[in-house]
């Protein structure tokens, strides 16, 4: 179906036809009339943020949540300069994000107009893809592709700059052609390879599955194969920061995190594993540590949708080039077929070695009555959440690392973090975001007194909308993990780490409107974590 209509008009007939219910963002002069457009219609929601990198940080929230394309519109120069934070940090972490940009017209790009800035230029090293529409008949066309393009294969962020003359001007609109795109990645996995790594699993004495975002990003079912394939092979499971959630971390065969702020148990067996199927993940720094010194006895298999992480890091015996889902969908079913069962001599004898590691209890702490344990709080926040739909986010430092090692994940999506970028600020926001795409769920801010510094004036942007999200503050008045590295590796020069003049958090979040409560003793974490439970008409800072 084909109508004539403004380019400002078409943008907000795409986001219909693609499904969108929200949009976050900021207005500004050069996205003003589709802003008018917005107003017009009452099918999409509009979220106002209060700083770009939040609007981008809330999609990220929405899409991580939803497995649905986060969707953002800023204005031109500033406006998108700001979004090249939460930009690079969904490509990093392969979130879906489509962000619209507007751009001074046409006739004016490089005489350096007002709020003009080369968006298309900055933003190509942190884009999966992105455009620069110059003519209003093309600009369909580009917003049906760029959520093709978001969405399909390794998820990422794409972003198009829209001239202002371009969204006045009238054009054809056309409905979405997916079909028709040239981006097409493969999916399937090639047969024969998966043969082979079922052979590989079969005859493997101390195996060990690595499972990352890819994961969580190929669908709910993916994790469920997964799951399948753990109970079938009774191999042992551990997970990047970003994969937490597609096992369950209650399951029997789980080693907790890798890495190094992973478990004991589960980098010894990393270490000594003969057989390693990295499933969805990239082999991060954070993962591998030395790469000559990485699983040197295994033979390394590596499922992936994205040909270019493939022997980009580790060299590995087996690729197989495909959708996490569908290469575990088929690599369940030979093995079902093929009745084929692991060793039970030497399964036995490595899971008596990988006992003999969990008993070290890596991750315990001494408890103490007098002095709240960051551990102990965020043990108690699980407990006294997981019987609810609740979605956890963090900031990043050392409260983000406690919160993946002692807050139980039992399901994908629920786990919202910066894990590449290391990205500051990016809790609130995304929580926000989840929170607008769960209106009846716990959405929890695990966050630092640092970071939640960063992005503080989204708290406002959650007060507008009504949204009851949860932010609970581990202060210990330091940039801890700038802190404890400063201790480690600089003779406990404490450069800038401490952090004087901190707000009363409580009083502040009374100025928004929040509700804002201080724990002081231990006692006290139970009785806060209730009432925040219960307060569903405002924010609540703990």
């Amino acid at each position: 179906m084909t109508r004539e209509m403004t380019g400002a008009k078409m943008v907000v007939q795409a986001l219909k036809d693609q499904g969108v219910d929200v949009v976050f963002g900021y207005p500004g002069g050069a996205v003003l009339p589709i802003y008018d457009e917005i107003f017009l219609q009452n099918d999409i929601r509009h979220v106002l943020v209060r700083h770009e990198q939040g609007a981008v940080h809330a999609a990220e929230g929405y899409a991580r949540s939803t497995g649905k394309p986060g969707v953002v519109l800023v204005t031109s120069g500033p406006g998108a300069t700001n979004a090249v934070t939460g930009l690079t940090d969904a490509l990093l972490d392969s979130i879906p994000l489509v962000v619209l940009t507007g751009q001074v017209p046409t006739f004016m790009i490089g005489s350096d107009a007002f709020q003009e800035a080369d968006t298309v230029g900055i933003t190509r090293p942190c884009t999966k893809h992105n455009w620069l529409v110059k003519d209003t008949d093309s600009l369909a066309g580009t917003l049906h592709e760029a959520f093709h393009v978001a969405t399909s294969g390794r998820p990422g962020p794409v972003l198009i700059d829209i001239p202002k003359d371009v969204q006045f001007a009238t054009g054809t609109y056309q409905g979405p052609k997916p079909s028709a795109s040239h981006y097409q990645p493969v999916l399937k996995g090639d047969l024969e390879e998966i043969t082979e790594l079922v052979a590989a699993l079969e005859t493997a004495e101390r195996p060990v599955f690595y499972t990352g975002g890819g994961v969580i990003n190929s669908g709910p079912q993916a994790s469920q194969l997964l799951r399948e394939l753990v109970e079938l092979t009774g191999f042992p499971i551990t997970s990047t920061l970003m994969g937490l959630g597609a096992y369950p971390a209650s399951g029997k065969n789980w080693l907790g995190m890798l890495g190094m702020h992973g478990t004991y148990e589960a980098n010894m067996t990393m270490h000594d594993c003969d057989v390693m199927v990295c499933i969805g993940a990239r082999f991060d720094d954070r993962i591998t540590g030395r790469i000559d010194a990485f699983a040197p006895n295994a033979t390394k298999i590596h499922i992936d949708i994205d040909p270019s992480s493939v022997n980009k890091t580790v060299k590995v015996d087996l690729p197989i080039i495909g959708d996490v889902g569908h290469v575990l969908e088929d690599l369940v079913r030979i093995w079902r077929s093929s009745s084929l069962k692991a060793d039970p001599a030497a399964m036995k004898s490595w899971w008596g070695q990988i006992d003999t590691w969990r008993a070290r209890n890596s991750l315990a702490y001494t408890p103490n009555n007098d002095v709240i344990m960051p551990q102990y709080a965020i043990q108690r926040l699980h407990e006294l959440t997981k019987g609810r739909k609740t979605f956890i986010s963090t900031e990043v430092g050392q409260h983000q690392m406690w919160a993946a090692q002692f807050y139980g994940f039992e399901e994908p999506n629920h786990w919202l973090t910066s894990g590449g970028l290391g990205t500051m600020g990016y809790g609130l926001p995304a929580a926000i975001g989840a929170q607008v795409a769960h209106r009846d769920a716990l959405c929890v801010d695990i966050a630092g007194d640092a970071s939640i510094l960063m992005n503080i004036q989204e708290m406002s942007t959650a007060v507008q909308f009504g949204l009851p999200v949860k932010v609970f503050i581990l202060n210990n008045q330091y940039m801890g993990m700038v802190r404890q590295w400063q201790q480690l590796l600089h003779g406990n020069r404490l450069s800038h780490s401490y952090t004087d003049s901190l707000p009363d958090f409580v009083k502040l979040a009374e100025a928004y409107g929040a509700l804002g409560i201080r724990v002081t003793q231990p006692e006290e974490i139970e009785p806060a974590i209730k009432l925040a439970n219960e307060t569903n008409d405002r924010p609540v800072v703990i």
